[in-house]
């Protein structure tokens, strides 16, 4: 993994935070941090006393396309299980190179395939790179996870299930 970089004119690191960083971590400690602006609209619906604490953080406030995100995504087979708040935060840590702090194991699965450093926010980090794919539960076929939208098989018709690559 890639260490994490620093900002050039403060020289200091501006990590990526997820919303599991915004609900748990000190105010404090989120001061330079680097968050989407969706992840507001979440905040309001999990915990709306918090946005007003997390708005007077100093936290630097973006939004990146997400065509990167969800392009590494599908290589991974973490596209279906990412939701587009998920993808907003991994199209900025590609975009910035810095460490991603998060607690989803899909982000921190993307995070690993592409070299980008992650850290967990309360629970323990993943351990292992995983590969999803599509499995039939009607002939056992397998194909790739490319996009979010659920599918038939090819073969014989029968729904696909997202599982563990083997």
């Amino acid at each position: 993994m890639r260490s994490h970089q620093t900002d050039v004119l403060q020289g200091v690191a501006m990590p990526v935070v997820d919303t599991a960083a915004l609900l748990h971590w000190p105010i404090e400690r989120l001061r330079g941090c680097i968050a989407a602006y969706s992840q507001l609209q979440e905040l309001e619906r999990l915990s709306p006393p918090r946005v007003m604490l997390v708005e007077a953080a100093g936290i630097d406030w973006r939004n990146e396309p997400v065509a990167l995100a969800q392009a590494a995504a599908a290589k991974t087979g973490d596209l279906a299980r990412l939701s587009q708040v998920d993808l907003e935060v991994l199209a900025l840590t590609i975009a910035s190179g810095e460490v991603l702090h998060t607690d989803d194991y899909s982000l921190q699965n993307v995070c690993r395939a592409q070299g980008l450093s992650f850290a967990a926010v309360s629970n323990k980090a993943s351990k292992q790179q995983w590969r999803w794919e599509l499995r039939c539960t009607g002939c056992k076929a397998k194909v790739p996870v490319t996009s979010k939208e659920p599918r038939d098989c090819d073969i014989c018709g029968s729904p696909m299930l997202v599982k563990r690559g083997r």
